[in-house]
């Protein structure tokens, strides 16, 4: 088997992960991404040998721009929306802050529900000491688990739709919905509790002291996302689709005022960024998926819970997108359905809802698995007087796997 054709794209997911941690300050250059992305991708455009491999190529950028125009739409809405206030960070209300934000997370996705809420949790528990573990839960519940149910939620599943899985298949994993979040929910509940009973009482008096309501502005956009919502599930083709995601990306900008957007510090940055790295992610991930394709058979991937583990082991240190679009293309290949992800969800559901299921659960092991993960805790870092000091990669890895093990292993046993 020739691994020539993959080597463009092992060297995209290697770079993305590896390079912010081995260069951080070369990686943080603007250019760093571009220059990545051009040397990974030249060498598949540039060698491509006939007209079908062009043609694949060309499909690759259509799906990119379908991809890419969601994941705009829901930032650019998410950023239109502030939440202002200061609640009392009682365990109640974290809890209440991350069993909406595992709702959210479906709706307008992880990266839109992640940028929502996470300031909003902040400044709720600002006067407290003990918060570190606030902020760990919510990227477990809300920038991963709770984008399980619909493509809208998480990216992988946005790839499996726009390559044939039907719009409502994730409807289907609610069970393991249920479970993690009922799970990382009840987990929370408990340490919180633990950890406000060790509070200093002065803190806990500021606390109830600069309690004040919460404020939501931006309420237009809520009914630009349920347009977002209902566009998606339309079923609408490609370019259609795609302009009425521009069009209400347009209707965000023009209702939004100005001083919403930057009280959430609203910036391009992130999704440029996003941008650039998953352009260079479909360019190189169609010679790779060929190549996977025909060593398909020779994999032990038949069982749903060997894909679960490899999807989802894969997912914590990669990007857990390209991830579950390997592994789903290698299990419907082995299943006999080439990489036709739609003959796959019909024929061999439990197959595709296990690589679905690992990719979005296992991508909170690591801050690398979850493009979310970076930017909670880089907001969080960075909060000013309510900042929270997070854990080193390897300390998170740790934690993370520890408090979601009894969830894999759930899932692994009563879903699959």
């Amino acid at each position: 088997m020739d691994w020539l054709p993959a080597l463009p794209f092992a060297g995209m997911l290697l770079g993305i992960a590896l390079l912010p941690l081995l260069v951080p300050h070369l990686w943080e250059h603007p250019l760093a991404p571009f220059v990545l992305v051009f040397v990974c991708s030249a060498p598949v455009i540039v060698l491509a040998p006939g007209a079908h491999e062009r043609h694949l190529l060309l499909h690759g950028i259509e799906e990119y721009i379908a991809f890419m125009a969601l994941i705009s739409a829901l930032y650019v809405t998410a950023g239109g929306i502030h939440i202002s206030g200061n609640p009392r960070g009682t365990p109640a209300v974290n809890v209440a802050f991350l069993g909406i934000g595992a709702v959210a997370a479906s709706l307008i996705g992880t990266t839109g529900a992640s940028m929502l809420l996470i300031r909003p949790v902040l400044d709720a528990n600002q006067e407290r000491r003990i918060k570190t573990h606030i902020v760990i839960f919510f990227i477990l519940i809300v920038s991963n688990s709770g984008g399980m149910l619909t493509p809208l939620g998480d990216p992988p599943l946005y790839l499996g739709y726009l390559h044939g899985v039907p719009f409502q298949f994730p409807l289907t994993f609610w069970p393991a919905w249920l479970l993690a979040v009922g799970f990382l929910l009840g987990a929370f509940w408990l340490w919180d509790q633990r950890a406000y009973g060790r509070e200093a009482e002065e803190d806990l008096a500021l606390d109830q002291a600069h309690a004040t309501a919460i404020r939501i502005d931006g309420k237009v956009n809520i009914l630009v996302a349920l347009g977002i919502i209902v566009c998606s599930a339309s079923g609408l083709p490609s370019p259609w689709r795609e302009g009425l995601y521009a069009g209400l990306i347009g209707l965000s900008l023009l209702l939004t005022p100005t001083a919403v957007r930057e009280a959430n510090t609203f910036h391009y940055g992130p999704l440029k960024e996003v941008a650039i790295l998953f352009l260079g992610i479909f360019i190189t991930m169609v010679p790779a998926l060929h190549a996977l394709e025909q060593i398909a058979p020779h994999l032990p991937v038949s069982s749903p819970v060997s894909l679960f583990m490899l999807t989802g082991g894969l997912s914590s240190v990669l990007d857990n997108a390209p991830t579950y679009l390997l592994f789903a293309s290698l299990a419907a290949a082995r299943a006999g359905h080439g990489t036709d992800l739609g003959a796959l969800a019909l024929h061999a559901p439990v197959l595709l809802s296990a690589v679905s299921i690992g990719s979005v659960l296992m991508g909170a092991n690591t801050y690398i698995g979850n493009g979310p993960n970076l930017l909670v805790k880089a907001v969080a870092e960075g909060a000013g007087e309510a900042r929270v000091q997070m854990p080193n990669f390897l300390t998170y890895a740790a934690l993370a796997i520890s408090i979601l093990t009894p969830v894999y292993a759930a899932v692994a046993w009563l879903i699959l």
